[in-house]
């Protein structure tokens, strides 16, 4: 049985293990904080401890390699640019250290670029605005000296989180349940970016882990949509006014520390999508599914 140690437990690291368990896989979780409830076998690792990921990886024994680690708040990042930097490098040179020969896949982001194109491809140059750009760079750099490894760039990932949660990890549950209640929501109308569902991304990823994919891949949805807009597709899918969102310019909130554009399009990705049968849904698709679904 094939065993995929996915290191990170958070949003993409649990979605995927639960999709590689209900192929028949073996998917084992890794990440320094225990989990609730967890969809996969668990263990504590450190991923900036060389001796903790050599004892991980002697006892997993994978075949495969999945880095999904963080940090990954953008606004802690910026603030603790070099603990940023030496986390993410630190957990990429550890563990491919730890497990040569295994089909490794680093999950990377859209903020690589600075985001002065509206469009960024495989081929477009990087240059991170932000620290947590930098710090990802940093380890794609080292993944990239791994023989058969993937480095995929994905954008901006969304899905379904309990209103219970005690921090949302993605925009659009943030504006599903402030909408629900009825409260505003305060969102900038021009950064843009091309949303990914989440179990799209654990899709994709399962399938470049099977082989076959470049060493580089983009991964962004097929709408690129002012996170506003986005909002506004929300209401009208929840059935609440428009007037609910709060267009507001980038630089006044939360948002300021990311590029302008955070939109990733790829010149390779139809191709190896349609060989696995897979497709990337729309954000009003996405919408549907996740909201028709929600308690």
């Amino acid at each position: 049985m094939t065993r995929t140690l996915i290191v990170g437990s958070g949003f993409v690291g649990r979605t995927l293990a639960t999709r590689l368990a209900a192929a028949g896989e073996s998917p084992v979780l890794a990440s320094r904080h225990p989990l609730t409830d967890p969809p996969a076998p668990w263990t504590a690792l450190d991923a900036a401890d060389a001796e903790a990921c050599a004892r991980v990886v002697g006892e997993v024994r994978p075949d495969r390699l999945v880095l999904v680690h963080g940090p990954s708040d953008v606004t802690w990042c910026e603030a603790n640019p070099e603990r940023a930097a030496e986390l993410h490098m630190a957990a990429a040179a550890n563990l491919t250290a730890a497990a040569p020969g295994c089909r490794t896949v680093l999950i990377s982001t859209d903020n690589v670029f600075d985001g002065s194109s509206p469009h960024n491809d495989e081929n477009t140059p990087t240059a991170p605005a932000n620290a947590y750009g930098r710090a990802k760079l940093r380890a794609e750099q080292i993944i990239g000296q791994t023989p058969g490894a993937t480095v995929l760039r994905v954008s901006l990932i969304y899905g379904w989180e309990p209103a219970e949660t005690e921090k949302w990890l993605n925009f659009f549950s943030a504006c599903a349940h402030s909408l629900r209640r009825g409260e505003p929501v305060e969102a900038p109308d021009d950064q843009w970016t091309t949303p990914v569902l989440v179990e799209d991304v654990a899709a994709v990823t399962a399938a470049v882990l099977a082989g076959g994919a470049p060493p580089l891949l983009h991964l962004g949805g097929p709408d690129r949509i002012s996170r506003a807009a986005w909002a506004e597709a929300v209401a009208d899918r929840l059935g609440v006014p428009r007037s609910l969102v709060v267009r507001v310019p980038k630089a006044a909130g939360r948002y300021a520390s990311r590029p302008i554009n955070t939109c990733l399009t790829s010149d390779r990705l139809d191709g190896f999508l349609a060989a696995h049968g897979l497709r990337v849904r729309s954000v009003a698709e996405g919408a549907r599914v996740l909201l028709e679904a929600a308690p």
